[in-house]
This record gives C-alpha cells, sequence and structure tokens, in this order.
C-alpha cells in the first residue's frame, strides 16, 4: 500500500513540476514574441535604414576580399 501512495505522490510532483516548466517556458514564449514584434514595428516605421558610414563600408569591403581569398585557398587556385 505503501508503495503505491509513494508512486502517486511522485507523479503528480512530477506533473506539478512539468506545468511549472511549461508555464514559464509559455511566458517565456510569448515575451519573446512581443518583442520581436516590438521590434518589426519599430524596423517598420523607419523609412529608410540607417546610412552606413564609409569606414564600415570599408572594412566590409575589406572583410568579402579576405573571403574570396580563403574561398580561392581552399579552391586550391593560386592567387
Amino acid at each position: 500500500m505503501n508503495d503505491t501512495n509513494l508512486y502517486i505522490v511522485l507523479a503528480t510532483a512530477g506533473l506539478a513540476g512539468l506545468a511549472m516548466i511549461v508555464t514559464a517556458g509559455l511566458a517565456g514564449w510569448r515575451g519573446w514574441l512581443q518583442l520581436k514584434s516590438r521590434e518589426f514595428e519599430r524596423n517598420h516605421d523607419m523609412p529608410y535604414p540607417p546610412a552606413a558610414s564609409a569606414a564600415s563600408r570599408i572594412e566590409m569591403a575589406d572583410l568579402k576580399e579576405r573571403i574570396r581569398k580563403l574561398e580561392a585557398i581552399a579552391a586550391g587556385v593560386d592567387l
């Protein structure tokens, strides 16, 4: 009889713990969706994206050139 009660108590406690974890996860998921919705609305309201500075464009071009060189090395092309 004691074993049966022990199993019932353990199963109930496990289900209660699982319900708490699922509830917390659902609250986090809803918060994340709300955050992304706000980000989308904020970005959607801007008519034009912010202009990139000249330094960031130069840095991006440098990174692209490095990637091309690495791809050529990986492909065995002699530069």
